[in-house]
């Protein structure tokens, strides 16, 4: 496990110290504001209650952690506002609050603070507490309802979701579900049923482009993630459509963009050197596709950066940069 101010002033050279952490969340913030926006437009004002609990609930849980183990208050580095926000990203704006904020605890006592907190994670606590709830509650997390739905902020009776609810274009694509295609135009833009966060391909890419402007990123990991998902879903294209219409469903049509701009990148759970950055991404892109086409859940973009997650040491060991004056280690003679 990595120290965090050594990770972000490696991963980031104009980060100076853990002092720059709560600027970094800050962006990472900012950054997931259209996708909000989007999210609002798309689902109604659930939209933003389910980010608002996710978030106070990460950080109660964080504060409540630090003050049994007698740690200092660490919840206003904004990192567990983040992890609350990526959270109710990944699910369905129709999940009861009460499973929400199971998994809230799950990505912050489990997956964060019980190895140490913030830098010392191995894994991305949101994803964790999405694999998680989905373990759990499998069909809670895979109801979807269609955009510009009545979504209740309380609550919705089962017979209202019923009639409200929609296959994600991944799905469809697969074959594992029933439901007439929406645009390329659609998905791109913004106006398709999923995931809070994933609806709108276009937003995640302006928050990305954001998070580089600013350098809280580099471009190594989103393009050799992104790059490879389009490759291989344009050289086998899946239910029975052209090479071109297989590629752009691919690339917008899940929580990929989401998966690399905000996700893949997290500079705990990722690869120090460049080279490592590239290797991780293609890693992500690679058991993406394959979830994907194999497995049977449509979307792979949450396990397949867990997974690669589990490999972060491996990959530092064999493509970190050697220290400049390091004696070269001395041959053994036969």
């Amino acid at each position: 496990m990595y120290d965090f101010s050594k990770v972000v002033i490696t991963s980031s050279p104009h980060i100076k110290s853990k002092e720059d952490t709560q600027s970094i969340m800050l962006d990472v913030l900012i950054a997931l504001i259209p996708s909000l926006a989007v999210s609002t437009y798309v689902f109604g004002f659930r939209a933003i209650l389910m980010t608002v609990v996710s978030v106070a609930a990460c950080m109660v849980f964080e504060a409540i952690y630090d003050r049994i183990v007698g740690k200092p208050n660490t919840i206003k580095d904004l990192s567990a506002a983040v992890t609350g926000v990526l959270l109710a990203f990944v699910c369905p704006v129709t999940l009861p609050y009460w499973m929400l904020i199971i998994g809230d605890g799950i990505a912050i006592i489990v997956a964060k603070c019980l190895f140490g907190g913030l830098g010392k994670n191995f894994i991305n606590p949101a994803l964790a507490g999405r694999a998680f709830l989905l373990a759990s509650w499998p069909v809670a997390m895979t109801t979807w309802v269609r955009a510009r739905s009545s979504v209740g902020l309380i609550s919705n009776s089962t017979e209202a979701l019923d009639a409200m609810t929609s296959a994600t274009p991944l799905a469809i694509i697969k074959g594992t579900a029933e439901g007439e295609l929406p645009s390329i135009a659609s998905m791109f833009l913004g106006s398709i049923g999923g995931s809070m966060g994933e609806v709108s391909a276009i937003a995640l890419i302006i928050g990305g482009v954001y998070l580089l402007v600013r350098k809280v990123i580099t471009i190594h990991i989103p393009a050799a993630y992104i790059g490879t998902v389009a490759v291989l879903t344009f050289l086998f294209p899946q239910g029975g459509l052209g090479h071109l219409e297989s590629m752009l469903y691919g690339l917008f049509g899940g929580g990929l963009m989401l998966g690399a701009f905000f996700m893949a990148t997290d500079y705990s759970t990722s690869p120090v050197s460049r080279k490592g950055q590239v290797v991780f991404g293609i890693g992500c892109g690679l058991l993406t596709v394959m979830i994907r086409y194999f497995g049977g859940y449509p979307e792979g973009v949450c396990y397949s950066i867990l997974l690669m997650n589990t490999t972060v040491w491996l990959i530092d060991k064999y493509t970190r940069p050697t220290k400049f004056g390091a004696p070269a280690k001395q041959k053994k003679e036969g």
